[in-house]
């Protein structure tokens, strides 16, 4: 195996190596057997799974199981966190028990991020948009990794199954990492596994290709312990303004849910497109939507219709309308959006639910 995946790094893993290198499935295989799938999951943006079926008939039966997603509070949330939550929601709304861990330890550790500042970024950034876009509080578990006895001990007790090789083989480290990085992928595994203290459920971890390695650790351990392995689902990555992927630690390249609205207008307006170099050639030879930030924000996150993406992405195409057009198109769009999570983001209840 001679590729490794970061899941501290911005770059953008190389999807087809991690189908083929790693054993992730393709996620169409199991596609036609969802009722209801996600505009993600339509769409192929949810693109590889491990173990999904088990999660499929869960939802089937009428079954226990559970969704995990973690937050980084590293920096402010954007179009790409929002993806996860939309999966999330997915899950909730079937039936799912949801467990939100606040990554506070791993934060810490990797990031060197003041303890004040990684409450304050959780709850205000990450914790408050969550409600706004659709978890429901009420139902969600969601605790810091550092607050969370139940937690901490499944760690320490977890470290057991794990060794230094192991750990070096799937990340990389090396010999001048903390023992505190070293430490952070057993805290993950443990908040992926602790739903089924107490009644083995199935779980499933909806991830960006980056973090696989987390994933891989997890199920490793799970075996070893006599727990179930956990699932996972893995979509793509968004495209940044600039073309990189959309990153909070390179604000020119994202979105972010707390922009104001001139902002989020002016950002979109600066978005790299698949229109060609003048008018008259787009016109000529169309453009190349697959190419284009402006159509993944359409796709990931603006449009629900299918048919009227598709009509959008055959009109591109056949040069039947241009980059200006589809960037004021996405600009009113994404100004909607904004204005909807403002009005939906509640602060103070974000900080009630962290004190319970």
């Amino acid at each position: 195996m001679n590729m490794r995946i970061n899941p501290w790094s911005s770059e953008i893993p190389n999807y087809n190596k991690l189908v083929n290198e790693f054993g992730i499935r393709p996620f169409e295989e199991v596609l036609e057997h969802i009722k209801d799938p996600s505009m993600l999951m339509r769409r192929g943006i949810i693109f590889g799974h491990r173990d999904f079926k088990r999660i499929f008939d869960a939802i089937e039966r009428r079954e226990r199981y559970a969704v995990v997603t973690g937050m980084m509070p590293s920096g402010k949330m954007h179009l790409g966190h929002k993806m996860v939550v939309d999966e999330v929601v997915w899950f909730m709304n079937h039936g799912a028990e949801v467990y939100i861990p606040v990554a506070d330890i791993e934060a810490r550790s990797t990031r060197k991020i003041d303890r004040e500042e990684i409450e304050k970024i959780a709850v205000e950034e990450y914790i408050a948009n969550y409600i706004a876009l659709g978890i429901d509080e009420k139902v969600a578990k969601i605790y810091f990794q550092s607050k969370n006895d139940t937690v901490k001990n499944f760690m320490f007790e977890l470290a057991n199954y794990v060794n230094l090789s192991e750990i070096k083989a799937i990340y990389g480290f090396g010999g001048e990492t903390s023992i505190g990085t070293l430490l952070s992928p057993i805290v993950q595994a443990a908040d992926i596994l602790h739903p089924e203290i107490g009644e083995a459920i199935p779980v499933v971890v909806p991830v960006g290709a980056d973090q696989d390695p987390h994933i891989r650790l997890a199920r490793d351990i799970a075996q070893r312990i006599k727990f179930i392995p956990p699932s996972s689902t893995y979509h793509r990555f968004m495209t940044g303004i600039t073309g990189e992927k959309m990153s909070s630690s390179v604000p020119k390249s994202a979105i972010f849910l707390t922009d104001d609205v001139d902002t989020a207008r002016r950002k979109v307006m600066m978005c790299k497109t698949g229109g060609r170099e003048t008018m008259k050639k787009q016109r000529e030879m169309g453009g190349e939507p697959h190419k284009c930030a402006i159509f993944e924000l359409f796709a990931y996150h603006l449009i629900e219709d299918d048919k009227k993406l598709y009509e959008i992405r055959e009109r591109c195409e056949k040069g039947e309308i241009i980059c200006g057009e589809c960037k004021n198109m996405a600009a009113d769009m994404i100004e909607k959006l904004l204005k909807t999570i403002e009005e939906r983001r509640d602060i103070t209840k974000a900080y009630a639910i962290v004190e319970k």
